[in-house]
């Protein structure tokens, strides 16, 4: 069956950093934009970071510019999220999912992940 597994949270510091992973398996992916989304408690689920299939194209949330970065690699059907200088409000939980084309609105996401816990401590 189709899944998305995501990997890498955990609970650091302020300042600190960390790497989500999300596999992909169950399917053909090819042509699949994949998108990073978090949810923290009591909010919506907001976009955080996109990219397209080749990786060409990225795309970010104004809030996380310049201290995350989304990467693929399409070989292993894997996405990854380098979260740089984090801060208390990216505390939230971190989803990976897929579509057929670029949204940063999460309902245009055909495919979802579990989740995992990111946790940002002063």
């Amino acid at each position: 069956q189709v899944q998305l597994v995501e990997s890498g949270g955990g609970l650091v510091q302020a300042g600190e950093s960390l790497r989500l992973s999300c596999v992909a398996s169950g399917r053909t992916w090819r042509g699949y934009t994949r998108g990073w989304f978090r949810q923290a408690p009591g909010k919506e689920r907001e976009f955080v970071a996109a990219t397209s299939w080749s990786g060409g194209s990225t795309y970010y949330a104004d809030s996380v510019k310049g201290r995350f970065t989304i990467s693929r690699d399409s070989a292993k059907n894997t996405v990854y999220l380098q979260m740089n200088s984090l801060k208390l409000e990216d505390t939230a939980v971190y989803y990976c999912a897929a579509a057929l084309e670029y949204s940063r609105d999460y309902v245009k996401y055909d495919y979802w992940g579990q989740g995992t816990q990111v946790t940002v401590s002063s």
